[in-house]
């Protein structure tokens, strides 16, 4: 009889391990599952197996934990994190309203101030690659980007970059900070300032607008992948990036042809790093689970959300 529930116990998890549908609800196995020899606690029977004697511990003196003896429930469901959606969506609105509000009050100085041609070229320049790079600081959350001296680094490892399992044809760690500081920040800062000249010096214009959109969930992709590390969910957020991207370059046409080419060609980029962080995702189950990450973010009834607000901390 013993052995009997022995082998049960090991078709149970089996069975339950071999479930990769990475598009269903994930079951977290709870922590008082643990089938062990030795204090330990493993996520799957095959981790049962002493790896150093050459042997199975489930033959060898195996102690079942409390929970499994008394028919507690083993999986956890992980729902869906409506708090976490709730949080996004807020800091979206509420960085676009700063954002807003802060150009509004920039034309109405201006005004008043009286220059009819508006801000100079290199100000206007200025002030848009500063939104591109730092856009972060009017949102609530904790944007925190990957280190750009240690990605740079050989071993290129920071928050968000090499700290997980990443694909084989990742681009080196230098590339990263060439695309943003050299080549995307630029192109923003300079389309955004042909789109001012075109609209009559206004920076509270719906088509600049447009590219703030994109620049707010970006940032909020930065939480979702860089700090949250929702692998599955930084997936549709990256694409939403992307489309808001096509966006604005879109918007930028309608009113300087020459401008929205430009600021399109850097959906080239994003095209790249949306295939790496979807690739990424493939490559990095639950280390729990041992399924992919849902493409929406979760949350274990009954715990905490790790989406914060880190102004009101």
């Amino acid at each position: 009889m013993a052995r009997f529930s022995r082998s049960l116990v090991i078709f149970l998890s089996l069975l339950g391990n071999a479930t990769t549908d990475a598009f269903q609800t994930t079951k977290q196995p709870t922590k008082t599952l643990a089938l062990t020899n030795n204090g330990s606690s493993p996520s799957f029977v095959n981790n049962a197996f002493d790896k150093n004697h050459g042997h199975s511990s489930l033959f060898d003196g195996t102690r079942l934990s409390a929970a499994a003896s008394t028919g507690e429930s083993l999986p956890e469901e992980q729902q869906l994190d409506t708090g976490a959606l709730l949080k996004y969506g807020s800091s979206i609105a509420i960085q676009m309203s700063i954002i807003t509000a802060l150009f509004a009050g920039l034309d109405a100085l201006i005004g008043v101030v009286g220059l009819e041609d508006g801000l100079p070229f290199p100000a206007v320049l200025a002030l848009f690659y500063g939104f591109s790079l730092k856009s972060r600081v009017f949102n609530p959350l904790n944007n925190q980007r990957p280190n750009r001296d240690q990605a740079m680094t050989e071993e290129g490892k920071t928050q968000g970059f090499r700290d997980r399992v990443m694909p084989s044809w990742t681009p080196p760690g230098v590339t990263f900070p060439i695309m943003w500081l050299l080549v995307i920040g630029p192109i923003r800062a300079y389309t955004s300032t042909l789109i001012y000249q075109a609209n009559g010096h206004h920076l509270c214009d719906v088509t600049i607008l447009a590219l703030m959109l994109h620049l707010s969930m970006g940032d909020v992709w930065n939480t979702i992948n860089n700090v949250e590390k929702r692998y599955g969910a930084a997936v549709p957020s990256v694409l939403i990036v992307s489309a808001l991207a096509a966006n604005a370059a879109y918007q930028y046409y309608q009113v300087d042809e020459f401008a929205g080419s430009l600021l399109g060609g850097t959906l080239l980029w994003f095209t790249v790093a949306s295939t790496l962080i979807a690739d990424t995702w493939r490559l990095n189950p639950n280390p729990t689970t041992g399924q992919r990450d849902p493409l929406y973010p979760t949350i274990v009834d009954g715990e905490d959300s790790v989406t914060e607000f880190a102004w009101f901390k």
